[in-house]
């Protein structure tokens, strides 16, 4: 089971912005828009939208040396 954070978007917000925060990566705004599919034709967002985060878990890469993972 996928647990979410709830976040309410800032004006201007973008999913790219928003994936950037929560995950670090901005390529992982594709996983925020699947989970608001009500939302995926919004480029930037108005203040006030409550949008739902997926909990994702990280696993570090046994290619990446010691100290980064």
């Amino acid at each position: 089971m996928v647990k979410y954070y709830e976040y309410e978007t800032i004006q201007g917000d973008t999913f790219d912005m928003i994936a950037l925060d929560f995950y670090n990566d901005e390529a992982k705004a594709s996983t925020i828009i699947q989970a608001n599919p009500e939302c995926c034709n919004v480029l930037v967002f108005d203040a006030g939208v409550v949008l739902k985060i997926p909990q994702i878990e990280e696993t570090a890469s046994t290619t990446l040396p010691p100290w980064k993972r």
